[in-house]
């Protein structure tokens, strides 16, 4: 009789259950958001708690692996599109912000979107007439770092 004692070692499918610690980096290093000086994180993989191209980066993955996954901006928030960069009206701003608010350049600015959805763009410039909004994802264009330690795989 052979005695088997071999532990099968889960592997990160979709829908699989995870707890991890990660960190999103820029290409330089600095903290985007990170978990590893706190609890880490759980979550179900295709529920929306991660993006997906995060979530890709996670499948095939054993538990206890620990890794850094350098994204170039095609494999991360994509791109910077010059045609997100958009000048809006001063009243096209007023009638879609809390009255009377005071904007200042860099400011990020909540917009309703068709269908109750949400967006926002980060105030690039402003003056009397109009105001120019980047509405591109703030990492866009960037290379950056994920890093993710397995800790657990259901």
């Amino acid at each position: 009789m052979t005695n088997v004692s071999q532990a099968t070692q889960a592997v990160i499918g979709q829908g699989a259950y995870l707890t991890l610690h990660y960190r999103l980096a820029s290409e330089q290093g600095e903290d985007i958001v990170s978990t590893f000086a706190d609890n880490p994180a759980t979550l179900q993989l295709g529920a929306g708690q991660l993006a997906p191209f995060l979530e890709d980066c996670l499948l095939g993955l054993a538990e206890g692996a620990h890794t850094v996954f350098h994204l170039t901006p095609e494999q991360a928030f994509g791109a910077r599109n010059p045609e997100l960069l958009r000048r809006l009206s001063r009243e096209t701003l007023a009638q879609n912000s809390t009255p009377h608010e005071q904007y200042a350049i860099g400011d990020l600015v909540e917009f309703a979107a068709p269908g109750g959805g949400r967006f926002a763009g980060m105030l690039c410039e402003i003056d009397e007439e109009s105001a120019l909004f980047d509405f591109n994802h703030p990492l866009a264009g960037q290379n950056v770092q994920f890093e993710v330690k397995i800790i657990g795989v259901l």
